[in-house]
């Protein structure tokens, strides 16, 4: 309970012991306390009525007024003592007590601690319930930090140096607005970051208030919808209020796709009722309201800028776009040294290799992956992380982690050892394809009997026809293998035909690679095995012939590759079995163990890229 809510409940404490203050004295006014001697005296001579007797106390009615009172009240006297006090001709009364706050607690109290306790659990209900509070329904959940409180600043951040320089401006403003005032200029009134998850997006909205030293107020973007209508348009007015009152200062909204997604789109039809329209119409104005040379500075992250609404991504409202990408292996390297710090890495963990292993890592993954490679080394009671560790602990991110208790009878086993050497001696044989870096036939927690794991060596943003030909043609080498071997194929190469197929596709429909169907784009991004990007959810809008030349096309493409890796499989039989022996023998193999995984001659070793 704040304090506002306890104020509230102490003032109406407070009134309702007033009132009953009041009737107490009002009733109070009109009854006589007599002695009880002078009650003896008037039961003797007739002049009282209505008698009521309690255990100590006696009370009634006056017969006639004679200047008294109406009623009157006295305090029980032993007969016995009263008997002697008359025979003596003594004026006597009982002892009287005050007892009006005992028997106003009597029974004040337990209506207290019943209203407390319904308060506590009404609050309890509430916050489960994702309400806040019922008193306090309308503002704000910001939390507000300050510079030691964020404990960040950029030399905390790293690998994103483009994203870092272009909000240092927004740190240099917010230290000196006059310097910027000068020549007329002023901070954008909201800067966008936009990037995959786990790039460091939140990180650095930290880091900016972290280096100018202002007040932070974060919240979520689903923090401020709620299930009344007109909730989250008050929590936007008053997250706008309380920054106003400690400009300079940052707002950062993280997760802004929950709250500026496109209005009329996902169902709505267009209304504007929903509670999500009517709280970005709010952050809209707000937007349009606030004077930008007032030092509040408006900071917001998606990973799905897409789906934003125009509106809110216009000149005025967010002015600069900040894109937060995946580091390349100098900004992995530069991360993993920020989060080796708290480790007691070996001489042989160098940041530079262990980067070179993990191309597409985000920041975050990079933090997870340290983390993982201290679990191994504590495992196995090593006092410094050595390379090994990160070896195994990209491994389990990358493939899961290993199932020995999932036993293979000696056929599937055998089976599994081609399948995985057939990959590994086909991505050795042919250019464009990434190096081998181990050959595993120990199950794993995603569901494979075993694993080929190539890393690139270096970072690619282009990739070719024939190398993605050639991709195609490693995936299959699996299934290849198997019918070489043992004249039939089996279901082990069903993760391996998804991929195949994913890739055909976009060489036809997506890259325009193909005479056939020519260069046109049929599909547009999508989730894939080349990338992260998002599901095109539109219909198909092209006929059914030529539907009929895609899916040609695609089958062709796939049948090459089939025919590529049959080929290449065949000149290296005698490899294929002898790996796959020492892979029964060993169930991990490594290029250093056997020799003939290293590329060939005039295999280019490259990797692959999302174009």
């Amino acid at each position: 309970m704040d304090k506002k809510q306890q104020f509230n409940v102490g003032y109406l404490v407070l009134a309702f012991l007033a009132v009953t203050a009041i009737q107490v004295w009002l009733g109070s006014r009109d009854v006589s306390q007599i002695p009880y001697s002078e009650y003896q005296q008037l039961l003797k001579v007739g002049e009282i009525t209505d008698i009521v007797v309690s255990e100590n106390r006696i009370r009634g009615k006056f017969k006639s007024a004679n200047n008294r009172r109406t009623y009157f009240q006295t305090r029980r006297v032993d007969p016995a003592i009263a008997g002697e006090l008359e025979a003596a001709g003594a004026k006597y009364t009982g002892a009287t007590e005050n007892t009006f706050f005992t028997n106003l607690l009597s029974w004040v109290l337990p209506i207290l601690i019943f209203f407390g306790l319904w308060m506590f659990l009404i609050r309890r209900i509430a916050e489960r319930q994702g309400m806040g509070g019922m008193l306090s329904i309308g503002k704000s959940k910001a939390k507000v930090y300050v510079e030691k409180d964020t404990g960040v600043s950029f030399k905390d951040v790293a690998g994103v140096d483009e994203a870092k320089m272009e909000l240092e401006e927004i740190v240099s403003f917010l230290k000196d607005q006059d310097k910027y005032g000068q020549l007329g200029a002023h901070v954008p009134k909201g800067v966008l970051l936009t990037g995959p998850p786990g790039t460091g997006k939140t990180l650095l909205a930290r880091a900016v208030a972290g280096e100018a030293g202002v007040p932070f107020f974060s919240i979520s973007g689903s923090e401020f919808v709620e299930m009344f209508v007109g909730v989250g348009a008050a929590r936007v007015r008053d997250l706008f209020e309380q920054a106003r009152k400690s400009a300079p200062c940052i707002i950062f909204i993280d997760e802004l796709d929950a709250l500026g997604r496109r209005r009329g789109s996902f169902g709505n039809f267009g209304g504007g009722h929903d509670e999500k329209e009517q709280t970005l119409n709010q952050l809209l104005a707000e937007l349009d309201g606030f004077d930008p040379r007032a030092g509040i500075v408006l900071l917001a992250a998606t990973n799905r800028p897409e789906i934003l609404d125009p509106a809110l991504l216009r000149a005025g409202r967010f002015d600069r776009q900040v894109i937060v990408d995946r580091p390349d292996r100098t900004g992995r390297a530069a991360i993993l040294v920020v989060h080796m710090r708290k480790i007691k890495e070996g001489p042989d963990a160098d940041p530079d290799k262990i980067a070179a292993l993990t191309p597409g890592f985000t920041g975050a993954d990079l933090a997870n992956l340290v983390n993982e490679a201290a679990i191994f080394a504590t495992r196995r009671g090593g006092k410094k992380v050595t390379l090994q560790d990160f070896t195994e602990a990209m491994e389990r991110i990358v493939a899961g982690s290993q199932k020995r208790s999932r036993l293979l009878n000696p056929t599937e086993r055998e089976r599994v050892a081609y399948h995985e050497m057939g990959h590994a001696l086909v991505a050795s044989s042919l250019p464009g394809s990434d190096p081998v870096h181990k050959v595993s036939i120990i199950p794993r927690s995603i569901g494979a009997l075993g694993y080929t794991l190539q890393r690139p060596t270096e970072d690619r943003f282009l990739i070719t026809t024939d190398e993605l030909k050639n991709r195609m043609a490693v995936l299959l080498a699996g299934r290849a293998a198997e019918e070489l071997t043992f004249g039939e194929v089996s279901t082990g190469a069903a993760d391996d035909l998804v991929k195949v197929t994913d890739i055909a596709k976009q060489i036809v429909t997506r890259f325009g690679m193909t005479k056939d169907v020519g260069q046109v784009v049929l599909e547009q991004q999508r989730t894939s095995y080349l990338g992260e990007a998002m599901l095109n959810t539109a219909p198909r809008d092209y006929s059914e012939a030529t539907a009929r030349e895609v899916d040609t096309a695609v089958r062709n493409l796939i049948d090459e590759a089939y025919r590529k890796a049959i080929s290449t499989l065949k000149k290296r039989q005698r490899d294929l079995k002898k790996g796959a022996h020492l892979l029964l023998e060993k169930e991990s193999v490594t290029p250093d163990e056997f020799p003939a995984l290293k590329p060939l001659a005039g295999a280019r070793n490259s990797t692959a890229g999302s174009a």
